[in-house]
């Protein structure tokens, strides 16, 4: 395994109206947010090429424990005006800590493929070591192809503020998720070692999700420490392109 950690959070949703304002959110106050948080080392936002939801976000950290953090707990206990304005346009987020308990190659690639699907029970440990063993070594051997992570879901987070604002979430199932700087090759792998087929003789369950997303931003908390925050927007500086006056 070659992240920066061996747990992460991973995140799937949608946002209704203008996503262009989500992204503003995201990138100028959220990820800066996130990322001074202690613990949280990498957060990158994925965009669906062919997917649904619209957004996959990943926040590398430095074990599940962050959940239950005093830093993490407070910041979403005491959610900006900004935050607590887009929470209430979320929709179907799908959301959990995960351990990521096995990998090959390292870092991510501009595309990626999300492969979303559960265990059947008492297979779990089968499954688990095929994909390990066989599934994603095979994946990265391939040309054009950069990682390949299996993460799986630790029991849900509590409560907090924005969960609160923004409805209960789901559950976050197992993933594997795969990433290449060429999007043919990906398609490839993905046809050749990833099929439904597959990982149902091999202990998945018949519901399996694949989806396409891009890479859209990424950034570590390193870079957020070198970074001070930025001003905090009025709702007339967040509205329209161009410098903010």
């Amino acid at each position: 395994m070659a992240l920066y950690s061996d747990a992460a959070m991973v995140l799937f949703y949608d946002i209704d109206g203008n996503t262009a304002d989500h992204d503003d959110w995201h990138s100028y106050e959220h990820f800066h947010e996130r990322l001074s948080v202690p613990g949280f080392r990498r957060a990158t936002r994925w965009v669906a090429r062919d997917a649904e939801p619209r957004y996959l976000v990943t926040y590398e950290v430095s074990d599940v424990d962050v959940a239950t953090s005093k830093g993490y707990l407070d910041r979403l206990n005491d959610p900006t005006p900004w935050t607590s304005e887009m929470m209430l346009r979320f929709r179907g987020m799908i959301r959990g800590f995960c351990h990521i308990t096995a990998g090959s190659g390292f870092g991510f690639g501009q595309a990626a493929m999300a492969l979303r699907f559960l265990p059947i029970e008492g297979e779990e440990e089968r499954l688990s070591t095929w994909i390990a063993q066989d599934v994603l070594p095979a994946v990265t051997s391939r040309r054009g192809i950069v990682s390949a992570h299996l993460f799986r879901p630790v029991p849900p987070p509590p409560m907090t503020r924005e969960q609160a604002l923004r409805g209960p979430d789901k559950a976050m199932p197992w993933m594997v998720l795969v990433t290449a700087c060429d999007d043919a090759a990906l398609e490839q792998a993905v046809a050749a070692h990833l099929s439904p087929e597959s990982f149902q003789s091999n202990g998945a369950s018949e519901e399996i999700i694949l989806g396409s997303y891009g890479l859209h931003y990424t950034a570590t908390a390193e870079e957020a420490a070198r970074t001070a925050p930025l001003p905090v927007l009025t709702p007339e500086q967040r509205a329209g392109g161009g410098p903010r006056g």
